[in-house]
């Protein structure tokens, strides 16, 4: 099946009904997306889906052939980070680092949906859990990317 990732079209030989996550990891080297529970319930395998938030350990390949699928490999480059990716440094967000992925793909989607999110915004949206418990850290990560994208791109 051909699936649309990154911006490239990747052919994959999985099992139509195999998780999104297992393709992308175990069949095309995309090892930025992370397995942390299996049950859609932690946030680690966030990826998008057609510009959505998806928990990709629950998604059927098959049901994602025909749509832009963006991976925490899309997101920026060492030599060019996103700006969440900046603010995430600059407020030193990762403690272990397990969710940070998850997080920042969640984080990418709410501010392409909220530019200037509210703090209530930022807890609707960011509903991954964080066993090192940086929330405090990821609301001001993501109202320090969205002040820097506004001001078009610098942290």
């Amino acid at each position: 099946m051909q699936l649309n990732i990154n911006g490239q079209i990747r052919t994959a030989n999985a099992d139509p009904s195999t998780p999104l996550l297992w393709v992308l990891r175990d069949e095309l080297n995309l090892t930025g997306t992370k397995f942390g529970c299996g049950i859609a319930a932690c946030g680690a395998c966030t990826v998008h889906v057609g510009g959505q938030p998806v928990r990709s350990c629950v998604m059927p390949v098959s049901a994602v052939t025909n749509q832009q699928i963006k991976t925490i490999e899309s997101l920026g480059t060492a030599d060019k980070p996103h700006p969440l990716q900046a603010a995430w440094i600059a407020e030193q967000v990762p403690q272990c680092g397990y969710c940070q992925s998850g997080m920042l793909m969640a984080a990418a989607a709410l501010l392409d949906k909220h530019p200037n999110p509210s703090d209530a915004d930022i807890d609707a949206a960011m509903t991954n859990l964080c066993r090192c418990g940086t929330y405090q850290r990821v609301r001001a990560a993501i109202h320090r990317a969205a002040g820097s994208i506004k001001k078009g791109g610098a942290v």
